[in-house]
């Protein structure tokens, strides 16, 4: 499939930048094909690694029934929102990533990806903390790998002028 272009292609964020954004939130927003044809969009914790993005659903419900009638989905990640009143806009950065969720059926697949989801998140626990809670919730949680197919990201256009001004400073 061929990607829709971006309108404001000045406002873009290079590859390097979306990855940074993923790669420093926290949270962000699955969208899939839910029930009724209506679209189904659920707020999230995850972890990007590898070009993909890993998180964790209960063993059954909506996530999953959703995946079970179409795989494709996207992933939205807020990395900046700063409201600006006195200029009525918001200085935003955000990345959308689109490509397929599959369950990670292979065990040693599954026990990576929760471990990296729980360094993410917990990374001042003690290993043996971390492993403890893997092991205690291993068998009734699923953890998912969404495989990026397409990135792309933006940013308002003060944000695109500040990186030329400072761009000139050097």
């Amino acid at each position: 499939m061929e990607f829709r272009p971006m309108r404001r292609k000045n406002q873009a964020l290079s590859r390097a930048e979306c990855e940074a954004v993923l790669a420093g939130g926290t949270s962000g927003v699955l969208a899939l094909a839910g029930d009724g044809g209506y679209p189904y969009a659920v707020p999230l914790s995850y972890v990007y690694a590898d070009g993909a993005i890993y998180f964790h659903c209960a063993a059954e419900g909506h996530k999953l029934d959703a995946l079970r009638r179409c795989a494709k989905a996207s992933f939205c990640v807020i990395g900046q929102d700063e409201i600006v009143p006195a200029q009525y806009t918001t200085y935003f950065r955000s990345v959308i990533a689109f490509g397929t969720v599959q369950v990670l059926e292979d065990p040693e697949e599954k026990r990576q990806a929760i471990q990296r989801l729980t360094l993410r998140y917990a990374p001042d626990s003690a290993p043996e903390h971390r492993q403890a809670e893997i092991d205690g919730a291993f068998d009734r949680l699923r953890m998912l790998r969404l495989t990026v197919q397409h990135l792309s990201g933006k940013e308002a256009v003060e944000l695109v002028r500040a990186k030329a001004v400072q761009g000139k400073g050097h």
